[in-house]
């Protein structure tokens, strides 16, 4: 009986289609998630900003354990040892090269005529295999080219090192029978695509492409690309039940676990349709890249700056020397650092700057039958800014509103709240991490009120970055 992987794609298919506006520690999420519940692989975007990409990229290799970890390379050196630099923490890493394939989109996308097209695909598939031998090439647009030039890049890529290749039908215009014979023609066509994986993509404008994905799969197809959220392509969830029930009957069958679907699919859809990505800023839990972490006074600073720079942080010298130092003093007094307190030593030791923004006052308002709203006021070079905003609650619409006085959105990667004295009047510290230009800042505050503690750390990180911007 074949075995039938799953490639999810929904992060990627967001970021095509626009239907979704997914924050980093959202996707992070999402990636437990599926690589918990067994699908052959996990798509992610490429590198189109080099920092900010590559970051996300590391984070989400160091999480992904049971799946293979899919990134899209561009045609040309650079993107490919970029990507492969940000990817290869993963345990398993697949490179995809993509090319559109069909006339139209191939004179107006890749600008590239037949020929050209097929010898610089075959020129990136094995520059990938140089680094990996799991390569991808996917056929964009692949149902509305010529078959007979199809079977020509899919010889060249194949020959150049591809493991896989992925076929297209990004139009959607199929019927299930029409998509088995273009999958029964292209095996004809193509007698090395028996020797590798066949993977296939169906759009759903005509609500048939489950249907359609099924057929290929009895076609002989091996991998079949999908979304764990709604989003006009193969839905995940539906796949994976026709193949466990239909098993016999396909001679196929999926390793994704059926059982923990609904449940997965759940949590997945509470990541995508709830508006905490849009209205609510802060997610309240300590950074996955280093989960779990314990350091203690024997370890080294090249050990604690490991795991610094697998929080985010890219500290010059003389900030790692001043953590390094921090961190030892902590060290000396306790059995155990955790990465709540790594992280509060980074951002009460590194990168200490001259307040661009000062806290001149705040007055909250919130209850239980309204939304909290927030009037902060704070001074930028002496100059008084303020701003009011509505939120979930006081936190996050005195986020909101420095946002505001500030005028620039920072995505807000990680923020904790934890006491360091005891008693009625303890003092709590807050930790926030922002993200500028694909480099974590981190801020700390302090304050028996645990709303000031947390918009004096979103001060004090916000101070970090505007000095760099200025500097």
């Amino acid at each position: 009986m074949r075995d039938i992987r799953v490639s999810d794609i929904t992060m990627r298919e967001a970021i095509a289609s626009k239907a979704l506006s997914l924050s980093f520690k959202e996707k992070l999420e999402i990636v437990k998630i599926l690589d918990r519940i067994g699908v052959g692989s996990i798509e992610v975007e490429g590198i189109e900003s080099s920092k900010v990409d590559s970051l996300r990229i590391k984070s989400i290799a160091s999480l992904v354990k049971n799946s293979t970890l899919a990134v899209p390379v561009k045609m040309d050196d650079d993107s490919i040892q970029a990507v492969w630099n940000a990817a290869k923490g993963a345990k398993h890493v697949r490179l995809q090269v993509e090319a559109a394939v069909s006339p139209s989109c191939m004179e107006y996308i890749q600008r590239k005529k037949a020929d050209t097209l097929i010898a610089d695909a075959a020129e990136a598939v094995a520059k990938c295999a140089q680094l990996t031998d799991d390569v991808e090439f996917v056929a964009i647009d692949a149902t509305r080219t010529d078959v007979a030039y199809l079977a020509r890049v899919i010889d060249a890529v194949v020959a150049a090192g591809a493991k896989t290749v992925t076929v297209c039908d990004a139009a959607g215009s199929m019927l299930p029978e029409e998509f088995a014979q273009f999958i029964a023609d292209l095996y004809q066509a193509t007698p090395q695509l028996k020797d590798i994986d066949l993977g296939i993509s169906c759009c759903n404008n005509l609500n048939m492409a489950d249907a359609c994905a099924v057929a290929g799969v009895m076609a002989g197809a091996s991998i079949v690309k999908a979304t764990s959220y709604p989003m006009g392509v193969v839905a995940l969830d539906n796949v994976a039940r026709i193949l466990a029930a239909k098993a016999d009957a396909l001679g196929a069958q999926s390793k994704a676990r059926v059982t923990e679907l609904k449940r997965a699919m759940n949590q997945i859809s509470r990541l995508c349709c709830d508006d905490r990505s849009k209205a609510s800023l802060f997610t309240g839990t300590v950074s996955e890249a280093v989960e779990g972490v314990v350091l203690t006074a024997s370890d080294d600073q090249a050990t604690v700056m490991q795991y610094v720079e697998r929080l985010g942080y890219s500290l010059s010298d003389e900030d790692a020397e001043a953590v390094f130092e921090a961190f030892k003093k902590i060290a000396a007094s306790k059995e155990r650092v955790s990465a709540t307190e790594l992280d509060a030593i980074v951002a009460s030791a590194a990168l200490q700057v001259p307040p661009t923004y000062t806290l001149d006052g705040y007055v909250i308002n919130s209850g239980l039958s309204f939304k909290a709203t927030s009037h902060i006021s704070l001074r930028k070079n002496g100059k008084l800014i303020e701003a009011v905003s509505l939120g979930d609650g006081p936190i996050d619409s005195s986020f909101k509103s420095i946002e505001s006085v500030v005028g620039k959105h920072y995505e807000l990667d990680d923020f904790s709240i934890q006491a360091v004295t005891e008693g009625r009047e303890a003092m709590g510290e807050s930790v926030v991490k922002l993200i500028a230009d694909g480099k974590v800042y981190s801020g700390r505050g302090i304050s028996t009120d645990i709303v000031e503690s947390s918009i004096r750390a979103y001060i004090n990180a916000l101070n970090k970055i505007a000095y760099e911007e200025q500097n």
